[in-house]
């Protein structure tokens, strides 16, 4: 499981589970002839394999990669992504942007209505960005909309946003989707039920929600983008990899992310090249040991920087992925344009790694092995969540890697839900080993900046750094690309020097999906895209609605 830190990101906190967000396509389906063999018909459920439960399906509350694959099809946003990763319109069908980008001018579609059957207006636009900016509302999305001065309704089909200064990220943010007002209006959304029973735009309308075990939903006959094909969607809960596998090669679930063993040598046989079709992408996120910058054993930079020398990354990626990732250089991978390539990985070099933790005072003065300082053993814990051997056994290989230089490490593993809820969200840890799943746009300010550290936001390690919060302010006036560019790779060179993550790989994303399914079309977004299109031909549909 990931940490998805926007939804307008839709694309993907690490992960054996799933890593594809869906969203609707642009093009109602019209005209199926039921009787041709193979061709595109209504009917059959798929069903999805994930190693952690939703938390919530608040869309603005919720930021784990579970709950977005949920709320990605329950609720819509006003822009979303295309299969090239160009913006175009969803609950917007269009727009125009003014005064050098501080102004916004949304037209919004007039076909659109909340599953319950009322009207979505521009007066649930206006009320979701309300609780977006409310202090009381545990929300890490905030940062990008309290650039906003002020947000105008014009008629119930037109929304004006205006900006205090130019803005680059403002047209992508407002992929974050959009909750319905007459339902949520007085509403505490931090404790409300409604959390647990959504009502959308989507393509997709809620059913049940059984805790640890499954998410039904069924396809939104009204969609505004036209009915998916496929009449249902659900979403089981097995937090164990093996399991999951198990249920895959019992043709239980439909469709799941393999683990890189899975991917290169368990599916390799005339069973899963028979009923299964393999997917292999490069991810856009990337997997870390993030400091609590509080701790005292982590508050002097030559202690992260040693840490980091004394982890083989190559050596983690060739024997956890079993060589499926790169080397993480920083908060953007090699496929963004804001990726620095000029950042190269530290060398492993744990003898250097010894000399850094001496300068920093930590000496094993007791001779028993371990370092300690002021009659402390240096020791922490690593918390990873449930499910995910490839944490697992990085954490393990980490242990070793660190044993070896004299620090202590202790690994603990917790049920995803108890991990966000209990560790992430009340900074009850000392170092974690999570994941992030990225934005097209590279703006990372909910992440880094020093401001976004409220319970249930992201900089949950607390990091802060002057020079890196003004590169981030200035990031986001700018428009221009490659002064963008500059800008950000600034960032990921203090960032890699000031090593408040152990920045570990990017993986590849790995999902399968059983041949039944026709129509999934690999593109720079993924496979996801366009899922309202996928379909199973009539003949080989396995579950009646």
């Amino acid at each position: 499981m990931q940490i998805r830190r926007k939804k307008h990101i839709r694309p993907l906190i690490l992960s054996a589970v799933l890593l594809f967000y869906i969203s609707g396509c642009s093009t109602r389906t019209a005209g199926i002839d039921y009787n041709r063999p193979g061709s595109p018909a209504y009917g059959d459920a798929i069903v999805i394999g994930s190693i952690g439960d939703a938390t919530t399906l608040i869309p603005i509350v919720a930021s784990d990669s579970a709950s977005h694959d949920i709320c990605g099809l329950v609720y819509s946003g006003l822009i979303k992504y295309d299969k090239d990763l160009n913006i175009v319109g969803e609950l917007a069908e269009s727009w125009e942007i003014e005064e050098d980008g501080k102004i916004i001018l949304f037209r919004l579609r007039k076909d659109v209505k909340w599953h319950d059957g009322v009207p979505f207006t521009a007066e649930d636009v206006k009320f979701t960005y309300e609780k977006l900016i409310d202090p009381d509302v545990r929300t890490p999305y905030s940062g990008d909309f309290l650039k906003i001065e002020k947000l105008e309704v014009l008629d119930p089909h037109t929304v004006k946003v205006i900006y205090g200064e130019p803005f680059s990220p403002a047209l992508s943010s407002w992929g974050m989707w959009i909750m319905p007002k007459h339902i949520l209006k007085g509403e505490d959304l931090n404790t409300t039920k409604y959390g647990r029973n959504p009502i959308g735009t989507g393509p997709y309308k809620f059913i049940r929600w059984k805790s640890g075990e499954r998410i039904d939903l069924v396809s939104n006959e009204d969609y505004f983008e036209g009915r998916s094909l496929i009449d249902r969607y659900i979403y089981r809960i097995i937090p164990d990899n093996a399991t999951m596998f198990l249920e895959i090669q019992a043709e239980g679930v439909d469709m799941m992310g393999l683990a890189p063993l899975q991917y290169q040598r368990q599916t390799d046989n005339n069973f899963f090249k028979t009923h299964y079709n393999k997917f292999r992408y490069p991810a856009f996120g990337y997997t870390y040991l993030g400091y609590n910058l509080l701790d005292e054993k982590f508050k002097d930079k030559r202690v992260r920087q040693a840490l980091n020398l004394a982890v083989d990354k190559q050596s983690l990626i060739d024997g956890v992925l079993m060589g499926l990732g790169r080397v993480c250089t920083g908060p953007f991978v090699p496929e963004s344009w804001a990726y620095n390539k000029d950042v190269v990985p530290a060398a492993y070099n744990p003898e250097r790694a010894r000399q850094l933790l001496l300068q920093a005072g930590w000496i094993d003065n007791d001779k028993d092995g371990w370092l300690d300082k002021n009659g402390k053993t240096f020791e922490f814990t690593i918390i990873t969540n449930q499910g995910n051997d490839e944490r697992r056994r990085a954490a393990e290989i980490i242990q070793r890697s660190l044993s070896e230089i004299g620090i202590k490490v202790k690994i603990k593993i917790l049920e995803w839900s108890v991990f966000i809820t209990e560790v992430i969200n009340k900074r009850k840890f000392e170092a974690v080993l999570l994941g992030w799943g990225l934005g097209r746009d590279p703006d990372s300010y909910d992440i880094w900046h020093s401001s976004k550290i409220k319970e249930g936001e992201f900089n949950f390690i607390l990091y802060k750094n002057e020079g890196v919060d003004r590169l981030l302010e200035e990031g986001r006036r700018i428009f221009d690309q490659n002064q963008r560019a500059e800008i950000y790779h600034k960032m990921q060179r203090v960032l890699y020097d000031e090593q408040p993550y152990m920045f570990l790989w990017v993986a590849d994303s790995l999902p399968i999906v059983h041949k039944r399914f026709k129509n999934i079309l690999p593109a720079p977004a993924g496979i996801g895209y366009n899922f309202i299109k996928w379909y199973v031909p009539l003949k080989q549909q396995k579950y009646k609605r």
